[in-house]
């Protein structure tokens, strides 16, 4: 029994793993059912679109995107730059707090650069390459 307690304690103590968010790197990025360019194509996305990677094996990354499908994609459709969706309409504001002044509005499914976070806070770029600050709770992939 001790030795049990003493494995949970040691299991609890461990940080929690840092979720992985990268974004698509080409003009049509090709989501499969498999890993496998013979697989079904199931979506095709954008440059810039953000996914989480679920799991990686040779060559290929499972991954999630905002509604919680997943499907599979090459490694090489998918970059280390991290972006974020806008989950419906919102503010960006000048510093990250609900008093700051409001600098641009974002329509929902916008895509943000992000460029880090500030408490409950995300600072990113918008479209226009203006910088401001977005609540977490507004955006997807942060």
């Amino acid at each position: 029994m001790r030795q049990l307690l003493l494995t949970l304690a040691l299991l609890c103590a461990l940080p929690a793993q840092a979720l992985d968010f990268r974004s698509t790197a080409n003009a049509a990025a090709i989501l499969y059912d498999a890993p496998s360019p013979e697989a079904k194509r199931l979506f095709v996305l954008s440059k810039g679109y953000p996914l989480e990677v679920v799991v990686s094996i040779t060559g290929w990354a499972k991954v999630r995107d905002n509604s919680g499908a997943m499907a599979w994609i090459a490694l090489d459709q998918l970059n280390s730059t991290r972006t974020l969706v806008v989950r419906s309409a919102s503010s960006i504001r000048t510093a990250p707090k609900n008093t700051a002044p409001v600098s641009a509005k974002v329509a929902a499914n916008v895509i943000l650069v992000w460029l880090e976070n500030s408490g409950d806070w995300a600072k990113v770029r918008l479209p226009n390459q203006s910088t401001g600050y977005i609540q977490l709770k507004q955006v997807w992939g942060a």
